[in-house]
């Protein structure tokens, strides 16, 4: 709400502080009288009660008139000219002193005035001050500490350092009781850094205070004024005549003007903080309110305007000093994570997924965020690193961050007041801050700061900011320090942090797609070279099939037809045995490669009577001899039964032939069932097999026992594996010497596809 009339002293007309227009006040402080002037025509349009006191004019001679009549004297000529020479803009700028004779018929004490003065659209602000001549103001006295603080802050190192240095130069050079270095936080609260006082006042030090002690209109003045005083916290404020612009009729803004009238919140503040005096310079960063240097004293204490231009000069060389501080922290960080982030970027080029290149180098991955703990979560599967939750505590979290943040990038210092059942691991993950590489397939790199459970000391109970009847907002009236134990938060994330992360994010996402086209690229190179050598194979199998047949029709021809010596009959029946061996290669040769464009028909496949079946058949290659079955009941499974058939007979008949040596054979047939897959095999007792040519069982023509001992070509296996993988399945074996062997092979839950589904 605008304020339209000059506010009282007693506070009688208080408005709530955030939302009080401060930069309307209607008055100004009475150290110093202030003209509006027409920046065109020259006259006066607006001016403070008291200009009389200073310029010895009444405010009603002074108004409506050209300035060089209005004050008289030759004044009005001179300010003029000194506003005439000087580019004016909205920056309140000191445009030296101007002297005010004395009048024999308006008896006032010759005096000197600072001019200090401000455009505002099309008007000019010009506030006049008494001036100071020599004694502790004069340059002399004033340019050795102002050179002590510049040549000093060069010798001190950190930004705390900086921080007491500074308060200790401004207390020496203005002779407040107490000075402070306070510090803004993101949401407005501040925390006092630094002091240096004497025992009039007491120590606020490491002090927090609530955003509402300043708020955000009473910051930004902060930003734009850089200089702030209060003389004398129990004045009476100077009424602006008229109270509006006559040419707009809306009140005067004096952001910019030092002699600004202060919100009578802010008095009543002051005196309730057992404050006369203050003033204030504010240090800003980028642009940015970063904190004040908040002077104090006990009782009403003036600062001339050249001390006052000495502190803001201080505070410039401050706010430089500080950037450059914190400039330089930043760099040396920002030159770590760059070189983490080029290193972690390596590791994962040169691996075959993102996992592992991250998880191999977990201090790098924990370093790169300032974590203590980190957690990889791809394809389903959770990789940690460092102090974290538990994986199904971390799965849960990528749940419901996938369900429920739409942001790339996460970040929080308290995870439970946005997700409940974080509560429960606190402990390593109350601070969290997730990248998502991919939504879809809810891939994450998740970071984890734990809990840190710390006191902070208040300048005063900030949780009743509203009296009873709930009508206005009262400055607090007690500052007694007020402690409060704050959980639930983590170290926060720096801006830094979140910004390394974010540009980490891009170059991951970058590398996994160009793996993803690799890959895709080669799948189809292999997808094309499978089919070529599955169009050779079926070529050379065909064609080869009628030469064999020759060899062996020709060789018995001549066994029959021609009297051939004992060694010749051998030498022949030799050649028809291998031509028939190679024979049946060629076929089982065809039939892989057939296998390979056969296509699957699914249905629900009865095991127990399939495995029943193929059992009686290759049982007739066995008569006679002593086996033991043992064949527990077996899941159906949706497959193809023609080749659920081939892949049990090659499994039963190798389970029959190796253990032809045994007196009594045990062969065994069952499954286990999971969530996912139905896992079923054929144990035996026979010859079994050395387990380090166990990646030889399921390729093409590889054996592992000699033809004398036990019959076939080396392509049954291979089939088996073909046919399984088709199912989308998998194979795979153990046994070990003259113990036996075990044969298994899986295939997906029993669960019909829906229409249209391919298998």
């Amino acid at each position: 709400m605008s304020r339209t009339v000059a506010p009282r002293s007693d506070g009688a007309d208080l408005t709530d502080c955030d939302r009080e227009a401060i930069q309307v006040p209607g008055s100004i402080q009475p150290s110093g009288a202030l003209l509006v002037l027409d920046g065109t025509a020259w006259t006066v349009l607006q001016a403070s009660e008291n200009v009389e006191h200073l310029l010895g004019m009444p405010v009603g001679v002074v108004l409506d008139k050209r300035l060089e009549e209005g004050l008289g004297n030759g004044l009005g000529s001179v300010l003029q000219n000194r506003l005439q020479e000087t580019s004016l803009n909205r920056d309140a700028r000191y445009l030296g002193t101007i002297t005010v004779a004395e009048d024999t018929e308006r008896p006032t004490s010759a005096r000197d005035l600072h001019v200090i003065a401000h455009r505002l659209d099309d008007a000019l602000i010009v506030e006049l001050e008494p001036a100071v001549v020599g004694g502790p103001v004069s340059f002399r006295n004033l340019y050795p500490l102002v050179q002590e603080f510049l040549t000093g802050m060069e010798r001190v190192t950190t930004v705390e350092e900086l921080c007491r240095f500074a308060a200790g130069m401004v207390r020496t050079l203005t002779g407040f009781d107490r000075t402070l270095v306070y510090r803004f936080d993101d949401d407005g609260a501040g925390t006092v850094v630094a002091e240096d006082r004497n025992d009039r006042l007491p120590s606020y030090l490491d002090h927090r205070f609530p955003a509402s002690d300043i708020p955000a209109q009473a910051r930004e003045l902060y930003r734009r004024n850089r200089l702030r005083l209060i003389a004398d916290a129990r004045y009476t404020p100077v009424p602006i005549v008229p109270l509006l612009d006559p040419r707009t009729q809306r009140p005067l803004d004096l952001s910019a003007a030092g002699l600004r009238s202060v919100s009578p919140i802010h008095l009543e503040y002051m005196k309730n903080m057992g404050t006369a005096a203050s003033m204030s310079i504010s240090i800003l960063r980028d642009g940015r309110l970063w904190g004040l240097l908040s002077c104090h004293h006990a009782t009403p204490r003036g600062v001339p305007l050249e001390v006052r231009t000495a502190c803001d000069l201080l505070g410039q060389s401050f706010s430089l000093q500080l950037a450059a501080r914190e400039r330089q922290t930043e760099m040396a960080l920002r030159l770590d994570r760059s070189s983490l982030h080029v290193s972690l970027l390596a590791h994962i080029a040169h691996e075959d997924d993102l996992v592992a290149g991250l998880v191999k180098h977990p201090d790098e991955l924990l370093r790169f965020a300032d974590a203590t703990g980190a957690a990889v979560v791809h394809d389903g599967k959770c990789h940690r690193v460092g102090k974290t939750p538990d994986e199904t505590e971390i799965l849960g979290l990528v749940g419901w961050l996938s369900d429920s943040v739409a942001q790339d990038l996460f970040e929080t210092d308290s995870l439970s007041a946005h997700q409940a059942e974080a509560e429960a691991y606190k402990s390593v993950a109350c601070g969290l801050l997730a990248l998502s590489v991919s939504k879809l397939y809810r891939s994450y790199i998740l970071w984890f700061r734990p809990e840190i459970v710390q006191t902070v000391t208040w300048g005063g109970d900030p949780r009743k900011p509203v009296d009873d009847s709930g009508h206005r907002l009262h400055p607090r009236n007690s500052f007694e320090a007020w402690k409060e134990t704050v959980r639930l938060r983590a170290r926060p994330w720096r801006a830094s942090e979140r910004a390394a992360v974010a540009e980490f994010r891009h170059a991951v996402v970058g590398i996994v797609l160009r793996k993803t086209e690799e890959l895709a690229a080669r799948s189809a190179e292999l997808s094309r070279t499978n089919e070529e050598l599955e169009a050779f194979s079926y070529s050379v199998s065909h064609d080869l099939r009628a030469p064999f047949r020759h060899i062996v029709g020709y060789a018995e021809l001549l066994n029959e037809q021609h009297e051939l010596s004992e060694s010749g009959r051998r030498y022949v029946n030799t050649i028809i045995e291998s031509a028939c061996f190679a024979g049946v290669l060629v076929d089982n040769l065809l039939a892989f490669s057939q296998m390979a464009r056969a296509g699957i028909t699914p249905v629900m496949v009865d095991m127990d009577q399939l495995v029943s079946e193929v059992r009686r058949e290759v049982m007739t290659d066995a008569v006679g001899r002593s086996v033991e079955w043992r064949v527990s009941p077996l899941p159906d499974s949706w497959a193809d039964p023609v080749m659920m058939r081939l892949v049990l007979r090659n499994l039963l008949s190798n389970a029959v032939k190796y253990t032809r040596k045994r007196t009594k054979a045990t062969i065994e047939v069952g499954s286990t069932l999971n969530a996912s897959e139905v896992v079923y095999f054929v144990r035996d007792n026979g010859t079994g097999f050395d387990m380090q040519y166990v990646g030889k069982l399921f390729g093409v023509f590889q054996r592992l026992h000699r033809m004398e001992e036990f019959e076939g070509t080396g392509i049954g296996l291979a089939n088996v594996r073909r046919i399984i993988a088709r199912h989308g399945g998998r194979t795979w074996a153990e046994g070990a010497l003259d113990r036996g062997a075990t044969f298994y092979f899986s295939l997906p839950s029993a669960v019909k596809p829906s229409e249209g589904s391919v298998c």
